[in-house]
């Protein structure tokens, strides 16, 4: 939960889209097309030099949603689809943030690569989020 509006959060969430501080140093839109239209696809590198390519599947600003699935990666996953949404509440002001994630696992186990995407992709984009806020 953070602790300002949803709009802020919204805000933020918008920049963290080409800075994802704890996992990705540089991000591009490689369709021509405007990063937040349906079907453009972002091509990330990661800090280690992995590439990952998502595509935006879904954005609607009023419920302040998006989801997006991942075309590449150097993950060993396939078939992974994620949405970010972020919910007002209304009492103290504040935003709670859910992000959660569907894949197969292609290599390892289901459990370690659950763990591997709450603990590094989940967890350190809410602690790059919060550290944005706290600016």
């Amino acid at each position: 939960m953070f602790g300002v509006t949803t709009p802020c959060v919204t805000a933020i969430v918008e920049a963290l889209k080409s800075e994802h501080e704890c996992l990705v140093f540089h991000a591009t839109d490689s369709g021509g097309r405007a990063s937040d239209s349906i079907g453009c696809v972002r091509s990330f590198y990661l800090q280690d030099g992995g590439h990952l390519r998502e595509q935006l599947l879904a954005l609607n600003d009023r419920k302040h949603t998006f989801t997006y699935n991942i075309l590449k990666s150097p993950m060993p996953v396939k078939n992974y689809v994620a949405t970010l949404r972020l919910m007002p509440i209304t009492v103290g002001n504040e935003t709670l943030a859910e992000w959660w994630a569907d894949f197969d696992v292609t290599l390892g186990t289901d459990d370690e690569m659950i763990t591997h995407i709450g603990d590094n992709v989940f967890v350190g984009g809410f602690a790059a989020l919060n550290a944005k806020l706290k600016k």
